[in-house]
């Protein structure tokens, strides 16, 4: 069972790595590994020198910090508030429509979002009858943003949550019918029970998250980036596509080698926190 997913990440993770040498050469196809120029960290300074590379990062930053803080709050409550449903059919029908969207590609739900948010979609036309201005969501910077985070919970804290579900499922039921003949009830259960016993994988999903600190999610980004909010929107991954498309792979190669050494720092610092403050350990 375990053979295609090693396969997977053999083929696909670790045969590549002799690559990553490409982010300390000019490197040249016609030319290979071996003989492109050696420019040593040449690559990783243009990465900090290049135009509006400080708010570049900064957009990066900010938009996936939001996203990782919302993507673990959201699925958190939602999770809460699905298994307080007693009506299994009721249930099962609110888990199959949130999980749907997860399935569905960027470009497009970027389509839909267009048609929809547009001055002249149905969310601006429903403001109008309620006799609100219209809203720039995808011409104004803030709410370029609000509606990068927004989209983004929507389409992805069902699936999200499936593992809280699962955790949830797993707590022991004594541990509720003993706080019941102590006089807890539901608010009293979930403040001392369930999300304690929630906190070790919330910890973990957290760790894992931080991996992706500096993607802020290319696909989503793209497909909804316009010119009236380049200096709000615009990410590491849509900058570099932008602007150095045509045969630049050892920039590439240098940008996916900054974004996987600070993901690996941050992975590795989360996770020995996640040691010492919750005593859980994944292996």
């Amino acid at each position: 069972m375990l053979l295609p997913a090693v396969l997977t990440a053999l083929i696909f993770s670790y045969a590549p790595m002799p690559g990553i040498v490409m982010a300390f050469q000019n490197f040249k196809p016609w030319l290979g590994i071996q003989g492109s120029e050696w420019v040593g960290l040449d690559n990783f300074r243009l990465i900090f020198t290049m135009k509006d590379s400080v708010q570049v990062i900064w957009n990066t930053l900010s938009i996936s910090v939001l996203k990782i803080f919302f993507g673990l709050t959201v699925p958190v409550t939602f999770a809460l508030l699905l298994n307080e449903v007693r009506a299994m059919k009721l249930k099962r029908s609110i888990q199959t429509m949130v999980y749907l969207p997860h399935f569905m590609s960027w470009v497009i739900l970027g389509g839909i979002l267009l048609d929809l948010l547009s001055l002249d979609g149905l969310v601006n036309r429903a403001l109008t009858f309620l006799h609100l201005q219209p809203i720039l969501f995808l011409g104004d910077g803030f709410w370029f943003r609000v509606t990068v985070i927004v989209s983004d919970q929507w389409k992805e804290f069902g699936f999200s949550a499936i593992v809280f579900l699962a955790a949830l499922a797993g707590i022991n039921p004594d541990l509720y019918e003993a706080s019941e003949i102590d006089g807890a009830g539901r608010w009293k259960q979930t403040l001392h029970i369930t999300l304690p016993s929630l906190l070790p994988i919330m910890s973990v999903v957290f760790t894992l998250s931080l991996g992706n600190i500096l993607n802020a999610n290319f696909d989503q980004i793209y497909n909804l980036i316009n010119p009236l909010v380049l200096q709000q929107g615009d990410i590491i991954d849509t900058y570099v596509f932008r602007n150095f498309q045509g045969g630049q792979y050892s920039l590439a190669a240098a940008v996916g080698l900054f974004k996987s050494a600070v993901g690996f720092i941050l992975i590795s610092g989360g996770y020995y926190c996640a040691y010492k403050w919750t005593d859980y350990r994944v292996f």
